[in-house]
């Protein structure tokens, strides 16, 4: 393996000195952050647009309940017809008219409410009306058939069921968002990492085919360590273009709130209050401890362990595959018919772990998707959270070391031969013959 380190060094100073890989690393994270700031600005525009309601409450028992905010603003109306609410309205260019006609009974009054407005209401807007508008009927019906409102809340009573096993370690629902939500983001960061670079390693050694490079290479190197070069240095290189890009990332997005005027403590304010109302409230600080004991009681240490383990190795065993494929065709147009058997299994992953895991993470069915190797990164990722056995996890990592190795071999013999066939689009029953050469 003496040419190994040469490979390594050649494939990865060829990726970052390429000019598309420099423009993208820069432009990708500037890209994004701008579209997000634009969102951001606009949304915030919105926002901030003030909004006025012209209310017309025949029964005059419902206004009470709308409280006006900064966007927000009501116009009651009193001893006026409807037809001269809705010029009121045309005439003070308001946001819409909020009717309630008077009937006799609540159902019929809760039948007749109305929106009238120029064009088609926010539905946000909508449904907050409709809210409250059913609570505060409700209560009136409530009285009109003899409830004391009063008794009727004090007597509601919530329901938190405190979850324990048997050894006395307690969790929460809670406790499963935090799980599900590492679980998750830890399985599609890998989808999109095998996807993004498992393309870049294919599409570098269709290229060197494609120029008669690689017969001047596989004179002096063995194709496996060419192989393995390959896949280590584009691995690196996409470190080196993620951290590069978590970094520009930061800068552009403080330079993209000084440039569209984004006020990041209004942003922070919303949690500042929630704090407050956290040390004000016993109910709320109870909640926010349990978040708090939520995340201490993750198995941090195991999943950080794992996570650069399995996220290592289901990355070079796609990789592996992406690399004989792109030694066994001449052009990307060909690599259809061999992409697909590489990414079912990976998408079946990422569903048996969106579906699966979350319902049952200790399961027959999360259990042996574990365990496949094809599968095991994302599957074992997502389970880890929720508890599993250090020896499981020993188990599916051998497993997936063992298959990745088996893999190289399996790839490196299609290397060995595809990279200097040319003019031929290969059939499965050609690659199996390759592998006898």
């Amino acid at each position: 393996m003496n040419h190994l380190g040469l490979v390594i060094k050649r494939e990865y100073l060829t990726k970052v000195r390429n000019k598309a890989f420099i423009i993208m690393t820069i432009l990708s994270p500037l890209i994004i952050i701008g579209l997000l700031a634009v969102v951001a600005y606009l949304s915030q525009l919105n926002s901030s647009r003030e909004r006025t309601i012209t209310v017309l409450d025949e029964t005059g028992v419902v206004s009470d309940i709308l409280e006006e905010s900064e966007s927000l603003k009501y116009l009651f109306l009193e001893d006026m017809t409807l037809e001269e609410a809705k010029e009121v309205v045309k005439v003070n260019e308001n946001y819409g008219l909020l009717y309630i006609a008077d009937h006799d009974s609540i159902s019929e009054i809760a039948k007749q409410v109305k929106f009238f407005s120029e064009d088609t209401p926010s539905l946000t807007l909508i449904t907050s009306i409709e809210s409250k508008l059913e609570r505060k009927l409700t209560e009136i019906r409530l009285q009109q058939q003899g409830v004391d409102i009063d008794k009727l809340r004090s007597s509601q009573t919530k329901i938190d069921i405190g979850q324990e096993s048997f050894l006395g370690e307690k969790t929460s629902k809670i406790d499963n968002v935090l799980k599900l939500a590492f679980g998750g983001f830890a399985g599609y960061l890998l989808f999109m990492f095998i996807i993004i670079y498992g393309n870049m390693i294919m599409r570098s050694v269709i290229e060197e085919k494609t120029s008669r490079i690689i017969e001047v290479i596989i004179s002096s190197v063995k194709p496996i360590q060419l192989l393995m070069g390959k896949i280590i240095g584009t691995s690196l290189a996409g470190i080196t273009q993620f951290v590069i890009w978590v970094i520009l990332g930061s800068v552009f997005m403080a330079i993209m709130a000084g440039i569209f005027g984004l006020d990041m403590t209004s942003m922070q304010q919303p949690q500042q209050e929630l704090m407050q109302q956290a040390m004000e409230t016993p109910e709320v600080n109870i909640q926010a401890q349990t978040i708090i004991n939520s995340i201490y009681n993750l198995p941090l240490t195991n999943l950080i362990v794992a996570f650069i383990l399995f996220f290592i190795g289901g990355y070079l065993l796609y990789s592996s595959l992406y690399a004989a494929i792109g030694a066994a065709v001449d052009n990307e147009t060909d690599t259809q018919q061999f992409l697909m058997p590489i990414l079912i299994p990976l998408i079946l992953a990422v569903y048996v772990g969106a579906f699966t895991v979350i319902e049952d993470p200790h399961g027959t069915i999360s259990t042996v998707f574990s365990y496949i190797p094809f599968t095991s990164p994302v599957v074992m990722l997502m389970r880890i959270p929720f508890g599993v056995p250090i020896w499981q996890q020993l188990i599916s990592l051998l497993l997936l070391i063992g298959t990745f190795m088996f893999t190289v071999w399996f790839a490196s013999k299609i290397y060995r031969v595809g990279i200097l066939m040319y003019g031929k689009k290969p059939s499965y029953k050609e690659l199996i013959k390759w592998l006898k050469y």
